[in-house]
């Protein structure tokens, strides 16, 4: 982005105070050619379907399918509260 810019510069008028929104266009230009600027990223699929994971003698998580009696522990190791759990597999609160 910098030799873009500084190639711009070079050749065009550009006042100290646009440098930038010069800069901000250029790299708004690179996100739009590289397919970032409307890329949204995936949803992960859940390792086990929702309504599987609970049954009454164990918990499966959703992030590596195993089967858990209590997944605050694994939610730990994975650095993770049920909180943040929840939200990234849209779980309701309780």
């Amino acid at each position: 982005m910098a030799d873009i810019v500084s190639s711009y510069v070079a050749n065009n008028s550009v006042h100290r105070n646009e440098l930038p929104n010069v800069m901000a266009s250029v790299h708004a230009a690179l996100k739009a050619s590289l397919g970032l600027a409307q890329a949204e990223p995936e949803k992960p699929q859940p390792a086990v379907p929702i309504r599987k994971s609970v049954t009454p003698n164990y918990l499966m998580s959703l992030e590596d399918g195993r089967k858990y009696k209590s997944l605050k522990r694994h939610l730990r190791t994975l650095g993770l509260t049920p909180n943040e759990y929840r939200a990234g597999w849209d779980l309701p609160a309780e």
